[in-house]
């Protein structure tokens, strides 16, 4: 009942109105007229009775706009006014520059909660994979150190910064198993062992979540991609996996229990066909393990357009086959795609259940609730401005990069190197790139503010010394200026390949 709290307060406001009394409608006077709140808005009240409040007053139009997923950018509030004003939005997660605006997202915010007929608010996402404006070593990297107290310091760090920036929600960490280094996103994750990967994912959650998550610097975590996703045959993203009921539960889902059971209120579907069906659509793992099994009472969202794919995977015919799969199976909200539009057409048709609909609304509901939206929707827009790159923020950093570095051999006493070298060569695509300090998914990390491995060198340079630097080739070009870097090479004391 948002929407009569505003208008009402409008109406008495504008002195072309206040003298018309019949201009109101009987609905506003009669609600609030005792000063009441709805027991969804009122925080005293346990989280549960709220929900079921606020769920009996919702129309189906609302209820499916709960399930939505859409990217933010510049204008996106001017795109999206009417539909979010109607109830038809649930979430938005950054794209663009745009993202380190808190001011756009309190003004979508503000569409929602005050110009929406019951206010509920949107919660905003975005990869915070291994930091937000402080960058961290890789996941892959701080698995080095064996230490997930680590993670847990970083990821705080992280979700300071993310939420600084207007965000409630981070799709982070991504806890699937990687055996196959030829798979790109093996960098995202902890490596190929299950335990050590559940102590990490665990970790991950608390550094995220802490033991409040509706704190303002803290974050929703998202334990991704549910599952398997790992396992793609020769390393191909979005490709099928094959596995076994034994080795899905020793060695795929201990990671995600082990994040649920440290308090994980979100996890994302994966884009792959797990043992012949995909993931999204799966409700041996989302239903008969997530829910049943293991009673999770948080909310599932699909990758992006991870539901339309099911048409892509050859098990859904069109976008209402797709929408009906993954809402049944247990997918709550949708990224970016809708399909999950057409589910009107077919709780009318008798297709899908009204009770399903109503199941996946609440798990939403349910986050929201426990992050704190309803009571706080908004966010400091000058938070951010004093938020980043804090002392000690880069401190962990540092420590972070140090506890992650592997030395695999030091033969002929290599290392450290000799303060009697005068003549050193630093060879490769990486020698003076600062940008790939950074890292995959390094979120607003800015090369500017990492140092490259040739300007840290020339920072520890003993007198007379000298660093000739050569990129020798390029990432993708392995032939380019090969014989400048032999010839560098032989002129040295000491080589080091950057590759």
């Amino acid at each position: 009942m948002k929407r009569a709290f505003f208008l009402v307060g409008t109406l008495f406001a504008m002195n072309a109105f206040a003298t018309t009394p019949d201009m109101y409608h009987p609905d506003w006077i009669d609600f609030n007229k005792n000063g009441t709140k709805d027991i969804y808005e009122d925080p005293s009240q346990p989280i549960e009775k709220r929900i079921d409040n606020l769920l009996a007053q919702m129309t189906l139009e609302e209820k499916i706009g709960q399930l939505h997923q859409s990217t933010r950018d510049p204008g996106t509030e001017k795109i999206y006014k009417d539909r979010i004003e109607r109830g038809g939005m649930g979430s938005f997660f950054g794209g663009g520059e745009i993202i380190e605006s808190p001011t756009q997202r309190n003004l979508l915010q503000h569409l929602a909660v005050e110009g929406s007929r019951l206010g509920i608010p949107l919660i905003f996402g975005h990869d915070s994979i291994h930091g937000f404006r402080t960058i961290f070593p890789i996941p892959l990297g701080q698995a080095c150190a064996w230490e997930p107290e680590l993670f847990e310091r970083t990821q705080r760090i992280s979700a300071r910064e993310t939420s600084a920036a207007g965000n409630d929600w981070t799709f982070a960490p991504m806890v699937d198993l990687g055996r196959d280094p030829r798979w790109g996103r093996i960098a995202e994750g902890f490596g190929e062992d299950p335990y050590l990967g559940s102590l990490y994912a665990a970790a991950n959650v608390r550094g995220f979540q802490g033991t409040n998550c509706a704190a303002p610097d803290r974050v929703v975590a998202c334990m991704k991609h549910y599952v398997g996703y790992g396992a793609t045959e020769g390393g191909r993203d979005y490709n099928t996996t094959e596995i076994s009921e034994y080795t899905l539960r020793n060695f795929y889902l201990p990671q995600f229990k082990a994040g649920l059971d440290a308090g994980a209120w979100t996890l994302m579907t994966a884009f792959n066909c797990l043992s012949g069906f995909p993931s999204t659509a799966n409700r041996h793992t989302l239903d008969d393990i997530l829910r049943r099994e293991w009673k999770f009472k948080g909310m599932v969202v699909s990758d992006y357009q991870a539901v339309e794919q099911l048409i892509d995977h050859g098990v859904a015919a069109d976008v209402d086959e797709a929408a009906r799969l993954a809402i049944t199976a247990g997918v709550d909200m949708e990224m970016v795609s809708s399909n999950y539009d057409t589910l009107p057409q077919q709780i009318q048709d008798g297709k899908v259940s009204q009770a399903t609909v109503d199941e996946a609304v609440r798990h939403i509901l349910r986050v929201k609730f426990v992050k704190g939206l309803f009571d706080h929707p908004y966010t400091d827009e000058n938070l951010y401005k004093g938020a980043y790159l804090k002392p000690d923020a880069v401190a962990l950093a540092r420590e972070a990069a140090a506890k992650t570095c592997v030395l695999l051999k030091n033969e002929n006493g290599a290392l450290p190197i000799s303060k009697s070298a005068k003549k050193i060569a630093l060879i490769g695509p990486l020698a003076d790139a600062a940008g790939e300090m950074l890292g995959c998914w390094a979120s607003r990390g800015q090369p500017k503010d990492a140092v490259s491995l040739a300007t840290g060198i020339r920072a520890k340079l003993p007198p007379g010394a000298k660093l000739a630097i050569t990129p020798g080739c390029n990432i993708t070009n392995a032939t380019a200026d090969i014989g400048r870097a032999v010839k560098d090479a032989k002129a040295a004391d000491v080589v080091i390949l950057a590759l």
